[in-house]
């Protein structure tokens, strides 16, 4: 029986490497000189360290078109608020989220049952699995969750006869 899974993944080095682009580039740029404008990654947190709001914007700016550039899609960013660290000093956590959480998969499920189409969708982990009697059903299925899950990014692997 043909499927495929339904999976939100982003290369972790493809990340790094646009963290330390994003480093050698602040520390080059003249509205950053003195200033201790950086970016730190542990695992999928990315935390942005700027001296003031402004400055931070500008390095999350840069960090956000070294991500676009290097292929990872932004929307599966999520960005919280900024905080002061200590004195004039600003930190903001900006994290990498991956898999499909939990509502976004039974939200996935909903769409494909709702849709009438001959497919069985089946939550698994961090993953989605859509089985179908035909390959053309399941190339469907795959063409209405494009369509209809703009908010986050979906890749459509291990596509089975």
């Amino acid at each position: 029986m043909p499927s495929f899974d339904i999976v939100s993944e982003v290369d972790k080095q493809e990340v790094r490497n646009a963290v330390e682009q994003t480093n050698k580039e602040v520390s080059t740029r003249f509205d950053f000189k003195g200033s201790d404008a950086r970016v730190e990654q542990a695992d999928y947190v990315l935390t942005v360290f700027a001296d003031d709001e402004f400055k931070l914007d500008q390095v999350q700016d840069v960090l956000t078109g070294k991500l676009i550039k290097r292929g990872i899609d932004t929307r599966c960013l999520e960005t919280g608020d900024a905080e002061k660290v200590s004195g004039n000093k600003m930190k903001r956590n900006v994290t990498v989220r991956t898999g499909v959480e939990s509502e976004l998969a039974k939200k996935l499920v909903r769409i494909i049952k709702d849709s009438k189409l001959k497919v069985q969708a089946s939550i698994q982990g961090e993953t989605v699995r859509v089985s179908g009697a035909k390959r053309d059903t399941l190339q469907e299925a795959i063409a209405l969750l494009r369509k209809q899950v703009d908010d986050f990014p979906l890749q459509f692997q291990n596509f089975r006869d």
